[in-house]
């Protein structure tokens, strides 16, 4: 181990944590030896050492299962490697279902294992006996098994991967704290610690609990909070078996995992203590939290009636020690978007272990190509607001983000701490009205509305909804009259000077050389030719553009957009988010409703779709494009926020005559799901091409300006139909016999699986469960594969038969938009 620290480095790495020694070894193993690696104590010794060491697959995408299922790859092969002890063992694992909501998730999961390739079996109460004769499974209505899962132990694996890097040059360094980052020109260029600079072209920050307020300390948002994590670990149990395979109970919050004769038993229970809110001390070692039997013991009797012997097992050890979380569940990627060459690889949420092979590889092929290998947006710190890493937020937060372990995923689940952050500026009319708000990136946004006497809250279901019947009324309120949706928390970002028609060109598939009021619809891509963002840019002068994107990819887009400006060119974007809100007004009567408000002549003549003028309603000037997303004519209304309720005042008073009625975004996304609008990040996003979306027309390959991705697109047309296509769906069943599809289902192709849903939904105007999916063919999916096929969908271990089409299944052509 050096002990003198070099004054160069090209990737410096902080934390020794799993985390920071995977992404070491990967950096190593594609050939960047010139990789040192700091640890303020010794490796291992923040949150890694205590981890349980469950390793499992199956995650919620086929990203994150990729990602999971390399690190099993990785641990089975290590050890003969490095020669370093890693304690794996592939013993599998076991859920308990408790529930029938439950017994469905686990089935979904079944389905998409067979998807992925993952061997996963749904169990009875009579084979999980057999797996786990101790357990009490009288009221266990079913569970599964996947053979491929494992455990290790933590700080043997972690020392292999610091090893490994070290065989291939990398140099680690304990008992340095890194005092600072170098910055130069808003780009990091090394760090200072208490024994000198090094230089680097790149750092990355794998720093744990600690990352958030180093972050901080420089600028960057890193929004996570330490939780104590509690478990006990029993004294030898007599004739325990070595090979049982680790096992969950999330109903009761539980998992079990044999340890050398011993039993662990630990818990993500609902409500979580949050530790370390004024900042992790500096010194924590290898320390353990004060014991709190008191918040432990419900668990323990609950695991004591599961398994009686506990009983009578003498506790060993009661163990207490602090893990951190973020406020959505999942873990930090990637370079943030304040400081360039700075890299995140922090927030494990307890799944540091399992996930830390996966996560090492994606981030050092990040920092070697500057973008991600594959679509990590959910991952990507991009994704988070900037007030998430408040203390107070994330005080609040954290009590509840540590039990999402083990919580049931439900479709549209909405978090109950740490709401009511960002109000759009109509909130209390709109909860007034009866709007059941949902969060989206701390906005209080709209869902539905309810009547009176309608009971409020989020019934959930993976059927149908408590919200089914209040998203029929709007659905056919917006095909037969009018309905007004606020839509405040879109992005809206400005991008003007002399040259910014020519940003744009550069940065835009499309072609934005448009007449001054046109508005173009269009992806940013990647040089992949991948998705990057999805949005629309208005031209509001020669000089200057609109660009709206939604709401949750606000960071992301600004970050890409500040990015990918030449900097030569004369132009500058800024966010103008905060000062504009947005009321989008849709259905056949929004043209009468309008007009008489305005004065304004809003004819197909006048005023055509996909373009911008200014009107009057009211006292206020505001911003209307003809624009849609539920597939009906209407206008979405930039209103500067101060007029806001000035202008959804007029609006209300007079749409009494116009049957106007109320909108949430759950209504919104069954009206896009009809009309095969995607939705960002999930039917499209940076893996994905506009030519496999089916978004040619929003490609300008023609034009001038040579864009970001078109060489990509270029090739991809030359090698004939795509070998995947996203593919629209219908459920052939009818009513209440239809499945509902929410995404990551398995698409059959006459008995082959060949893909999956990316998102779906009830559509309340045609009365079918619709989906869309990419399905893939090695000689390419062409319009006869789609049409002459036979597709099925696995919901849940059963298969449903598909009607598939690649036109929009609701007003194909367009008309009831130009009416």
């Amino acid at each position: 181990m050096s002990k003198v620290l070099p004054s160069k480095a090209t990737t410096v790495i902080i934390g020794g944590g799993i985390a920071g020694c995977s992404v070491a070894y990967h950096l190593a193993k594609m050939g960047q030896s010139d990789v040192v690696l700091l640890e303020r104590r010794q490796l291992t010794c923040g949150t890694t050492w205590h981890a349980a060491g469950i390793v499992g697959q199956l995650r919620s995408s086929k990203s994150q299962t990729d990602m999971a299922r390399y690190t099993v790859d990785l641990f089975k092969r290590l050890e003969d490697e490095t020669e370093q002890a890693t304690g794996f063992k592939q013993n599998g694992s076991v859920g308990l279902a408790l529930t029938p909501g439950r017994v469905f998730d686990m089935k979904r999961n079944m389905s998409r294992a067979k998807q992925y390739g993952i061997e996963a079996h749904f169990l009875d109460t009579a084979e999980i006996h057999d797996r786990w004769p101790m357990f009490e499974v009288s009221d266990v209505l079913g569970g599964y098994f996947v053979p491929g899962n494992g455990q290790v132990n933590p700080i043997d694996v972690t020392n292999a991967l610091a090893k490994g890097a070290r065989m291939r040059g990398v140099a680690i360094h304990e008992n340095v704290e890194v005092v600072s980052l170098i910055i130069r020109n808003g780009a990091v260029a090394g760090v200072t610690t208490d024994q000198g600079e090094i230089e680097a072209t790149a750092v990355v920050l794998a720093g744990g609990m600690w990352a958030r307020d180093f972050g901080a300390k420089h600028g960057v948002s890193i929004p996570l909070q330490a939780a104590e994590h509690f478990y006990i670990v029993t004294e030898p149990i007599k004739d325990l078996p070595t090979n049982l395979p680790a096992t969950s109970i999330s109903d009761e919050y539980t998992y079990f995992k044999e340890d050398a004769g011993k039993l662990l038993v630990g818990a993500f229970e609902p409500v979580a203590k949050p530790w370390g809110l004024d900042g992790i001390p500096k010194d924590f070692c290898f320390d353990t939290l004060p014991e709190d039997f008191d918040h432990f013991a419900p668990i323990l009797e609950q695991a004591v009636r599961r398994m009686p012997m506990l009983e009578s097992a003498g506790i060993q050890l009661f163990f207490n020690g602090p893990e951190s979380f973020t406020p959505d569940g999942r873990y930090y990627l990637g370079e943030t978007p304040e400081l360039k060459n700075l890299f995140v690889a922090a927030g494990f949420n307890s799944q540091g272990i399992m996930s830390s092979g996966g996560a090492g590889k994606v981030t050092a092929e990040w920092i070697i190509n500057r973008q991600p290998p594959m679509a990590l947006s959910s991952y990507d710190i991009r994704r988070m607001m900037p007030f998430q890493a408040s203390r107070a937020y994330l005080a609040d937060r954290t009590v509840e983000t540590l039990g999402l372990q083990m919580q049931l995923g439900w479709p549209s689940r909405q978090f109950s701490t740490a709401r009511g952050a960002r109000h759009l500026s109509l909130h209390s009319r709109l909860v007034e009205a009866g709007a059941q708000m949902a969060e989206r990136s701390g906005w209080e946004q709209p869902a539905f509305f309810i009547e009176p006497g309608e009971k409020p809250g989020f019934d959930y279901s993976w059927s149908r909804p408590g919200w089914f019947e209040a998203c029929r009324r709007e659905s056919l309120a917006v095909q037969n009259d009018v309905v007004l949706f606020d839509q405040s928390n879109f992005s809206k970002f400005i991008v003007e000077g002399p040259d910014a028609c020519l940003a744009l060109e550069h940065i835009c598939a499309n072609s934005v050389n448009v007449p001054v009021g046109r508005i173009v619809y269009t992806q940013w891509l990647n040089e992949r030719g991948g998705i990057e963002a999805d949005l629309t840019v208005t031209r509001l002068a020669e000089d200057k553009y609109m660009v709206l994107s939604g709401g949750p990819m606000q960071v992301r887009d600004f970050d890409w957009l500040k990015k990918h400006i030449p900097t030569e060119l004369r132009c500058l974007a800024y966010d103008t988010g905060a000062g504009y809100s947005m009321l989008s007004i849709m259905g056949p009567k929004s043209r009468g409703l309008l007009e008489g408000l305005s004065g304004a002549d809003l004819s197909n003549e006048a005023f055509p779709f996909s373009t911008s003028q200014m009107i009057e309603v009211g006292y206020a000037k505001v911003r209307a494009n003809r624009l849609t997303y539920v597939g009906e004519l209407g206008w979405e209304l930039i209103v500067p926020v101060e007029f806001s309720a000035h202008v959804y005042d007029r609006i209300l008073a007079a749409g009494g005559d116009y049957g106007l009625r109320l909108g949430g975004w759950y209504t919104i996304d069954c009206c896009r799901m009809e009309k095969a609008y995607r939705r960002w990040g999930h039917d499209i996003d940076e893996d994905s091409t506009p030519i496999e979306a089916g978004l040619r027309f929003a490609v300008a390959l023609k034009k001038k300006k040579a864009f970001i991705g078109r060489e990509a697109i270029q090739r991809q047309l030359e090698q004939g139909p795509p070998k995947t296509r996203l593919v629209l769906f219908q459920a052939k069943e009818h009513g209440v016999e239809a499945p509902l599809m929410h995404g990551s289902e398995p698409i059959y192709r006459d008995g082959v699986c060949v893909g999956s849903v990316t998102t779906g939904s009830w559509g309340h105007r045609l009365g079918r469960s619709l989906a869309m999916g990419y399905v893939s063919s090695p000689d390419g999916v062409t319009d006869d594969i789609v049409r002459q096929s036979h597709f099925e969908v696995e919901v849940a271990l059963q298969r449903h038969s598909l009607i598939a089409g690649l036109e929009p299944w609701y007003d194909p052509k367009g008309d009831r938009i130009r009416i």
